[in-house]
């Protein structure tokens, strides 16, 4: 920890400020934790008051932070935090202090995230959308299919199933996605985008993966309609949906599920065995990578399965899952990490360039220090298979030689 009178007293206040406000704590209830009056932390948090060193470690503590997280060098990032509160405020949940929770998660990832791409001199590359403004003499949910066409095209996705979307969504359009423990299960995700740190969204990790693609471009689909106005989203929105959800509704099912793919899919199947079959839904589910209830809807949408298909399938008892058990469906690729391809390797290189410790790594990366080490490793490391077939490792060093002529 640096020296008290190296930090700033104005920085550490407002670190102190929101570390409390996320734990949802009055500034009494800091006080009487400090045994202190409250003017005194009031004048801390102000910075009017310089802390000491040994009430900002128990002041981090009893916030559940990291040391390294009231003291760290910089501005704090606060835009996130207010104005996602504020949406909590106006919904007045019952699980508020669930989504307060997640908030801060949320805000600690995109600080950590920043931080890294400052130590590393490696802004994010960041290649949104287009904004687009909804009207009411156009219908969202139509105009939706329209730019999820031309986004797909935008990013040269064709109309063919995207199975790593997190991935291209992250690395090409540059968004910061991370998946959170803390977001209560009746919430599918949140999203925040400020000018610091472009767009960030928070998807729930508990939620199947199928639940949490179609939720992450449902966020996405929040930026193309609403790129600086917050939002958290519920798995189910009770009521009639306001034009701004029915187009990322809309949306996700469409850059999901293009419609000319899935045109062209289902009349192959048909045309191949004059019908379509519960058992054709669930590989063609599988083959979009979306649950069974959206591939049908999606059908449903498009005129090609009778409406209420998906009713009956719910009236009938149809387990999904059973179902990909019996046509052997193979578990397609699933990427639940907390935090980015793009962040994790930031870290392990600040900390083989030796600007964070290896105790500070698994800080960032949210595990111990026995799998930050093994995490290091990975990312350091590939595995080839010998000549006698055998498995080798290699240090990712030794592909590090330029084929530039005369370059060192």
């Amino acid at each position: 920890m640096p020296q008290p009178e190296a930090l700033d007293p104005k920085l550490v206040g407002q670190r102190l400020a929101e570390a409390r406000k996320a734990r949802a704590l009055t500034q009494e209830d800091v006080a009487k934790f400090l045994e202190c009056s409250r003017p005194t932390y009031i004048a801390i948090e102000k910075g009017e008051r310089p802390a000491k060193a040994e009430e900002i470690i128990k002041l981090a503590g009893f916030f559940g932070r990291t040391l390294h997280e009231i003291v760290r060098p910089g501005e704090p990032i606060g835009a996130l935090q207010p104005h996602l509160r504020a949406v909590t405020d106006r919904m007045k949940p019952a699980d508020g202090r669930g989504l307060l929770e997640a908030i801060d998660e949320l805000q600690r990832f995109a600080e950590d995230y920043l931080e890294l791409e400052r130590l590393l001199n490696a802004p994010l590359r960041s290649n949104p959308p287009p904004e687009v403004k909804l009207d009411t003499r156009v219908d969202a949910a139509e105009l939706a299919e329209t730019v999820a066409v031309q986004e797909r095209r935008r990013l040269g996705l064709g109309d063919q199933p995207v199975l790593f979307v997190r991935r291209i969504l992250e690395w090409d359009v540059g968004l910061r996605i991370f998946y959170g423990e803390k977001l209560p299960s009746a919430v599918a995700g949140m999203y925040a985008c400020t000018a610091d740190l472009g767009c960030c969204i928070l998807i729930n990790r508990k939620h199947p993966p199928q639940r949490r693609r179609m939720s992450l471009v449902h966020e996405y689909a929040h930026l193309i309609v609403d790129r600086y106005k917050p939002g958290i989203d519920y798995v189910r929105t009770p009521g009639r949906k306001p034009p701004n959800e029915r187009f990322a509704e809309a949306f996700a099912l469409s850059f999901l599920m293009p419609a000319s793919s899935v045109r062209a899919k289902f009349h192959e199947i048909v045309s191949s065995t004059g019908d379509f079959k519960v058992a054709d839904l669930s590989r063609m589910s599988h083959h979009y990578f979306v649950s069974v209830e959206a591939m049908t809807l999606r059908l449903e949408k498009l005129g090609l399965i009778p409406k209420g298909s998906y009713d009956n399938l719910k009236e009938s008892k149809f387990s999904p899952q059973k179902a990909a058990q019996m046509l052997g469906l193979p578990q397609q690729p699933i990427n639940d990490q907390p935090y980015p391809e793009r962040y994790k390797f930031l870290a392990v290189a600040a900390c083989e360039q030796g600007k964070i410790t290896q105790m500070c790594l698994a800080n960032f990366l949210r595990c111990d220090l026995i799998s930050a080490r093994q995490i290091i490793t990975q990312c350091l490391t590939s595995t080839d298979v010998a000549a006698d077939g055998s498995l080798e490792g290699r240090r990712l060093d030794e592909f590090q030689q330029s084929l530039l002529a005369g370059a060192p």
